[in-house]
C-alpha cells in the first residue's frame, strides 16, 4: 500500500497560481492510480482530479477544468496538481489519495494524504 504525503499548500491571491506535490512511499507506486479531493469547511469532500498509474489518463470534475493539471513522476514516487487561475472558492483542505485504479479514486480510494490547506483571497 501506498502511503501519499501532501505539501504546496499556501496563501494565493485570486488569479494566483499554487503547485501542489504529493509524495508517496512504497516500491509499487506506478501500480497505484492517485488523485485530489478537497473539502471545505461546512462543506462536502469533493473530488478534483485523478490520474491513472502509468500517467496516461487524468480526469478532472468539471469546477477546475482548463485551470488545474495533474501530473506523476513515478521515477521519483511524486504527483502534482498544478493550480492556475485560482478563485476564492478553491479554499479548502486538498488532500491526495490513492486507489487500486483510477476509476476507484473518486468512490473508494483506499490511502489518504495528512492534507494541505490551500487559501485564495479575493
Amino acid at each position: 500500500q501506498v502511503q501519499p504525503v501532501e505539501s504546496g499548500g499556501g496563501l494565493v491571491q485570486a488569479g494566483g497560481s499554487l503547485r501542489l506535490s504529493c509524495a508517496a512511499s512504497g516500491r509499487t507506486f506506478s501500480n497505484y492510480a492517485m488523485g485530489w479531493f478537497r473539502q471545505a469547511p461546512g462543506k462536502e469532500r469533493e473530488f478534483v482530479a485523478a490520474i491513472s498509474g502509468a500517467g496516461m489518463s487524468t480526469y478532472y470534475t468539471e469546477s477546475v477544468k482548463g485551470r488545474f493539471t495533474i501530473s506523476r513522476d513515478n521515477a521519483k514516487n511524486m504527483m502534482y496538481l498544478q493550480m492556475n487561475s485560482l478563485k476564492p472558492e478553491d479554499t479548502a483542505v486538498y488532500y491526495c489519495v490513492a486507489a487500486l485504479r483510477v476509476s476507484l479514486v473518486k468512490t473508494s480510494p483506499n490511502s489518504w494524504g495528512q492534507g494541505t490547506q490551500v487559501t485564495v483571497s479575493s
